[in-house]
């Protein structure tokens, strides 16, 4: 499981990219289509148009770094269905690490989270 601060999200970019893209060129995506600014620390994910390698970008305090994994056999997918129009969805660090181990997501379900209710004290 990857061990992430509750502050950092992960974004994972909807369209899938050319995967000869580096950090100027993925990180110029991330201000134009996202509309984020690539210098606040949250994760952002892309998926190469053949599926074949994902690129995970982010901004490591003094510079940024570029992770690429590539598969030799197989396929990474989208973990499910993207909304009409939308320019990116969040992932858990769950479901991130179920993408990089390859799993294909789309036929999974999610028990909803549980949440405390919250009461007002007068």
């Amino acid at each position: 499981m990857i061990s992430l601060p509750p502050s950092v999200r992960i974004y994972l970019c909807a369209q899938p990219i050319d995967g000869r893209r580096g950090i100027d060129a993925l990180s110029a995506m991330v201000r134009s289509t996202l509309d984020i600014d690539p210098f606040c620390g949250h994760l952002f994910v892309f998926l190469a148009n053949r599926g074949r390698a994902v690129r995970i970008l982010f901004w490591d305090r003094n510079g940024f770094a570029l992770y690429l994994k590539r598969l030799e056999q197989g396929r990474f997918h989208f973990p499910r269905d993207l909304p009409a129009g939308a320019t990116s969805v969040t992932l858990d660090p769950a479901d991130l690490a179920m993408l990089l181990e390859g799993i294909d997501l789309r036929g999974a379900t999610r028990r909803p989270r549980w949440e405390p209710t919250t009461t007002a004290h007068a």
